[in-house]
């Protein structure tokens, strides 16, 4: 029999409550979803599902199958959209949360060459640094830097960016420059307020050795463009992403505060409400974002 067929069977079974919805769900009758269920654990020989006049439970076996069979049905599900695709053109609204600061730096170039290349699709970016609830607000991607809280969305991770300590020359000339982190407390210093870098400041030494600082900040801002604004003015030292500082550091407005301390990463993510039925468009762009700033994109449930 159809293995498939037989793995559809189970799944639905255990979704709908009894073979014979099952059946109806894929067109079978309840005799056919019957025998392919019998046919799926002969070949097994194992029993998946009790079955009883009231209702269908199923066995330790059966559990464990279940969470397999899924994923072999939505792989398979996926590939069978991912081909037909190929066979349509991409169009439509693309709908995209991004944080303030990376989506202003870095996500224009790349979202202007994905409407070059796809010119029937239409890009809606919205840009804020708050979590967006993606069904809530028909969001089809989101972009995000930092730990994620627990959630049922689907996380493919794109890379790691580091967190780090600057200022600018002027601050350090008049303040001194720090050689420990704990000289951070005598210092005037700059934080950002939210999930991305939250306190306490951490720092790893050259043996490995794991510091955390609960810094009392001067300065606090949940947007890190305006961060940056002010490190850059001389108002102290401050602490986030590397992205955040790149240009001022190549320009040599700021400079790295620490340099033989390491920091933690910082994840960035796309996104996605579910793994099942992603959209043409969003993997699509999702592929766009692992090609500016990734490496392999990995599923994180």
């Amino acid at each position: 029999m159809d293995r498939f067929m037989c793995l559809s069977v189970f799944v639905s079974a255990v979704e709908e409550g009894s073979i014979a919805a099952a059946g109806r769900r894929l067109g079978l009758s309840a005799v056919m979803a019957g025998r392919y269920l019998s046919a799926l654990e002969k070949t097994l020989a194992v029993r998946l599902i009790e079955r009883t006049t009231h209702k269908l439970s199923l066995t330790a076996a059966g559990q464990a199958y279940l969470v397999r069979s899924k994923h072999i049905l939505e792989a398979l599900e996926q590939a069978s959209e991912e081909a037909a695709d190929l066979q349509t053109t991409p169009r439509g609204v693309l709908r995209i949360a991004a944080p303030v600061t990376f989506g202003s730096m870095y996500l224009g170039p790349v979202v202007a060459q994905f409407m070059a290349d796809f010119p029937e699709i239409e890009v809606a970016l919205h840009l804020q640094d708050r979590f967006v609830d993606l069904v809530e607000e028909g969001v089809d991607i989101a972009v995000r830097i930092g730990k994620l809280p627990d959630s049922d969305l689907v996380a493919r991770k794109i890379t790691d960016y580091c967190l780090m300590a600057c200022a600018s020359p002027d601050y350090l000339a008049k303040a001194g420059m720090p050689e420990k982190p704990s000289d951070l407390q005598t210092h005037q210093l700059l934080g950002y307020i939210g999930a991305v870098t939250a306190q306490p400041w951490s720092f790893a030494d050259e043996q490995g050795r794991a510091i955390s600082l609960e810094c009392r900040c001067r300065f606090v801002a949940n947007n890190t463009a305006v961060m940056l604004d002010v490190a850059v003015c001389g108002a102290g030292i401050v602490y986030g992403p590397d992205f955040v500082f790149a240009s001022a550091l190549a320009k040599g407005s700021l400079v790295p505060v620490l340099p033989a301390y390491t920091c933690p990463a910082l994840p960035l993510h796309a996104i996605t409400p579910t793994a099942k039925h992603v959209n043409f468009k969003t993997r699509l762009f999702i592929d766009r974002l692992k090609r500016a700033f990734g490496k392999d994109v990995t599923d994180v449930t």
